[in-house]
Formats: C-alpha cells, sequence, structure tokens
C-alpha cells in the first residue's frame, strides 16, 4: 500500500503554515494522517490554542474514515445530520466535519491520508491543506 513518507508530511505541514502566512491567518496547527488514521506528523504554531490538535486531527480523521473531504461531510451533516451524529458516535466523538479535512491521494487517485488544518476559517484551513498537499506533489480532495 503506497503511504505517504515523513518528508512528504513534512512538506504538507510547512507548506500549508507557509500559505498562512501569505494569507495572513491566525495561527495554524496541522496534522498528517497515513490511511489508517494514525499521526505521521503534527506542528502547531506558536499562538495556536494547545487544543487545536484535536481539532486538526478530527478534521482529518473524519475524511479517512468515511473517505470524503471536510467539505462534503459537512454538506452531509447539513442534509443528514442523524447521520453524521451517529457516525461520531461510533468514532468517539473523533470527527469533525468541517472544511480543513482534506484528502490526500497519490497520482493514480488512491485515498494515502489526509491533512487536517485548524486556526482560522474552515475555508481557509481547507486552502492551506491543499496547498500543502499539492506542495508535496500530492493530489488534494478539499
Amino acid at each position: 500500500m503506497p503511504e505517504i513518507s515523513i518528508t512528504r508530511a513534512r512538506t504538507m505541514i510547512r507548506k500549508a503554515i507557509q500559505k498562512g502566512h501569505e494569507l495572513e491567518l491566525k495561527p495554524l496547527s496541522v496534522v498528517v494522517l497515513d490511511a489508517g488514521g494514525h499521526v505521521k506528523a503534527f506542528e502547531r504554531e506558536d499562538g495556536a490554542a494547545p487544543g487545536r490538535f484535536a481539532i486538526a486531527q478530527g478534521k482529518a480523521y473524519g475524511a479517512i474514515m468515511l473517505g470524503m473531504a471536510g467539505t462534503a461531510q459537512m454538506a452531509r451533516a447539513e442534509a443528514q445530520g442523524y447521520f453524521m451524529n451517529a457516525v461520531n458516535g461510533l468514532f468517539g466523538g473523533q470527527v469533525i466535519p468541517v472544511p480543513g479535512g482534506v484528502l490526500v491521494r497519490d497520482k493514480r487517485g488512491v485515498v494515502i491520508g489526509a491533512v487536517g488544518v485548524t486556526g482560522d476559517s474552515s475555508d481557509n484551513d481547507a486552502i492551506c491543506a491543499a496547498f500543502g498537499i499539492e506542495a508535496a506533489n500530492l493530489v488534494s480532495e478539499i
């Protein structure tokens, strides 16, 4: 099974944070999960709240476990809140169904992980995650 190397995970984090600086966003926290939902790498910028790890992880974890990015999860939660509530119960409340949880695909389209970004608006978080993923020469699904 293809996986995200630590070098690519670090690139994704560095570039996501760089994009946040370019956009003059609030301090970001970025996590990279592998295809099994396990943490590959994480970084929290100076000034970011300490609880941001759990939020970033929840955004990325939902993307991996459901096979759908945060934007699609949010649409599903709005249309079928009962479904997302049930799913979140199954996963111990670890799913945060909002933009900022972005699937990582290889060039063949295989999901190999997810990036979760938090710290600014969910839409801005998703932009930064996608930028980091694409900077690592992988494909993002917002």
